[in-house]
């Protein structure tokens, strides 16, 4: 596995952690490890806990990326709207473990998983594209309307409102906030209670309560993609 992520096996879980020892950018590469260890994950067939590097869970996309424009920015945005898609319809249920700052498609990834750990302290979450020139993209959107509570729509994604955990509770970019001491077995916890789910149940059902928001998503990604760069382009 890529030096980027590792993977922990457990009997009734499967950690997966991002460390790229900086911000934990979403690159090519890393989105490359990150699918790789879910595809690893989707075979055991158990709970998946997703983790970041002490105080970083993800900064977002790589900017020196998207800041380039072109064909390579419209891939890295692609890879980001499918890995969103993929833990949404993951086959057995996603915890992250927020283990600090989620920003832009980090906040997305917290967007797209079923249960979303955060910790305690000064971090910032949310979807801070406008504050850095960037019209969000029409899938991240439809993310936020789909989980964000509906009063803060505006203020966190039309005024990129970022929030410490304890009010991104409130918006719904995470679940609950914990002591950064317990985060991680908080989330171990989590895990192994839905261990006992009957995951073809689980992922049976998760798809139907998904399937407006997916619908929502398909169309989405047609808007973003369907006039290649010149479209996403705009939004810079």
């Amino acid at each position: 596995m890529s030096e980027l992520v590792t993977i922990e096996e457990n009997e009734a879980y499967t950690m997966i952690t991002m460390d790229d020892g900086k911000a934990n950018a979403l690159s090519f590469a890393m989105f490359e490890a990150v699918n790789a260890a879910l595809d690893t994950a989707e075979a055991a067939g158990k709970v998946t806990i997703i983790a970041g590097r002490p105080g970083k869970f993800s900064a977002g996309f790589d900017l020196s990326v998207m800041g380039a424009g072109g064909d390579p920015m419209v891939k890295l945005l692609r890879m980001g709207v499918d890995l969103s898609v993929r833990l949404l319809s993951f086959s057995t249920p996603v915890v992250l473990a927020v283990t600090g700052h989620a920003l832009a498609m980090g906040a997305l990834l917290c967007l797209s998983a079923d249960y979303r750990v955060g910790m305690k302290g000064n971090y910032k979450l949310g979807l801070n594209e406008v504050a850095i020139g960037m019209t969000l993209p029409w899938f991240g959107i439809e993310l936020a309307r789909a989980r964000l509570a509906e009063t803060h729509i505006n203020d966190a994604v039309g005024l990129a409102h970022v929030y410490d955990p304890g009010s991104a509770v409130t918006v719904g970019y995470i679940d609950e906030a914990v002591e950064g001491e317990q985060l991680i077995s908080r989330a171990v916890e989590l895990a192994t209670g839905y261990s006992a789910l009957n995951m073809a149940a689980h992922k049976a059902t998760k798809a139907r309560i998904r399937e407006p928001l997916m619908a929502s998503l398909e169309e989405a990604v047609r808007r973003d993609f369907a006039a290649g760069t010149s479209a996403i382009a705009a939004s810079n």
